[in-house]
């Protein structure tokens, strides 16, 4: 059946050492852990007082409110974000009132995730840091900022699928901005069939969900005869069908979801496979101190000349020192690209340059992985390390 593609409402944010170390290695602050950039420059964000905004992605018509002056930590890409007030009890995004107050108020952790009340990142927030303030944030890009910008004090922020994959985009934030991972939560994903009090499943006709919830339960709704509606996350649909009062349509979220908006669980587990899992990292602006007393996972990124067997030789320097990779991901290096299309006498690439992203067992404070590095150092183009953390081997 075809998907019908609805922007679905969103809260947003608005934003106005190793023990040792080998001679060719460089110790960790000063090569591998870069501090947060200097320079900084001002962008206007809005900030939008209460009741002056509706849901625009529904039909709603937005007003933007007075605008004020920030500083941006980030060098490229200048962002706005627009602030929404929503219906209490659901947290109101920060406003410029709360940017003043905030670094002369004590508070618990404020941790960042993306999505809405009673996405699944929510309850990974929570899972990572409990008792900790969740705060929603309107895209993953948001979160990183907000990091960065001393908004929250962590982010967490999924990253692979056990079977939708890696999550690209925020493969590249990490890139773009200067935040160290400091954890990872593992999250056990387990979706429910949700509509308003009084609807039955044989009232429903369509249903409303992030598209991998729809894809990861396609033999359900397929028995179920439901057309699909793709919408920005899990709980964002199940926010829309609580606040529209529909009564033809349901929602594929969390059983936390359904808490939070007061909707009926028709069906619960209904996802075709059952090893549904999702694993988060957890970010902060400082990295923290490496431990060979526990399990540790170290994740890098690196890019390579080109040549025959080059990347061979870079896995190499891992398994000729016994460290087990569990993931390795690749990224197109864009602007690279240009130049070797600039270099080619026929107007095409031979070749596309690309980013490796690779995460081992082991701390960086283990004298192995100091090597390791080192080795890949000497004839890597590139290389950081994106941060040495606390490997997670439970699941919730």
């Amino acid at each position: 059946m075809a998907a019908t593609i609805v922007r679905s409402p969103k809260l947003s944010l608005s934003l106005s050492t190793p023990e040792s170390t080998t001679s060719n290695l460089p110790s960790l602050n000063q090569s591998f852990f870069t501090p947060l950039p200097k320079r900084r420059r001002c962008i206007s964000i809005y900030a939008c007082s209460a009741g002056d905004q509706s849901d625009s992605a529904f039909g709603g018509e937005i007003k933007k409110g007075q605008a004020i002056e920030l500083n941006k930590v980030n060098d490229e890409n200048p962002y706005e974000f627009n602030a929404k007030d929503s219906p209490n009890p659901l947290p109101r995004p920060l406003t410029s009132a709360d940017l003043n107050n905030m670094a002369s108020q004590g508070s618990r952790l404020r941790v960042a995730y993306q999505g809405v009340r009673g996405a699944y990142s929510e309850s990974a927030a929570e899972k990572a840091y409990p008792n900790c303030e969740a705060v929603p944030c309107e895209q993953f890009d948001t979160a990183f900022e907000a990091v960065e910008r001393w908004l929250v004090d962590r982010a967490v922020l999924p990253i692979e699928n056990s079977l939708g994959g890696s999550i690209h985009r925020n493969y590249d934030l990490l890139l773009r901005h200067r935040l160290h991972i400091v954890g990872e939560v593992k999250l056990a994903v387990r979706h429910c069939l949700l509509a308003n009090n009084g609807v039955k499943i044989e009232d429903l006709k369509r249903v409303l969900s992030h598209p991998q919830a729809l894809a990861q339960c396609e033999n359900t709704l397929t028995k179920l005869g439901l057309v699909r509606e793709a919408v920005d996350d899990t709980a964002g649909a199940a926010k829309y069908i609580a606040f529209s009062k529909l009564k033809d349509a349901g929602a594929v979220a969390s059983l936390a979801a359904s808490r939070i908006y007061g909707l009926n669980v028709l069906a619960q587990d209904i996802q075709d496979d059952s090893d549904n899992v999702t694993r988060f990292l957890m970010l902060a602006r400082e990295p923290i101190i490496p431990r060979t007393d526990k399990p540790f996972k170290t994740s890098v990124v690196f890019s390579l000349d080109e040549g025959p067997g080059v990347l061979f030789k870079a896995l190499a320097v891992f398994a000729m020192r016994n460290i087990n990779l569990t993931k390795i991901e690749s990224r197109p290096l864009q602007k690279q690209a240009l130049k070797v299309l600039e270099d080619s006498a026929d107007g095409f690439p031979k070749y596309f340059p690309y980013l490796f992203y690779v995460d081992f067992e082991a701390s960086m404070a283990d004298q192995r992985a100091q090597n390791a590095l080192g080795h890949l150092k000497e004839f890597a183009t590139f290389l950081r390390v994106l941060g040495s953390y606390p490997s997670d081997s439970g699941i919730a």
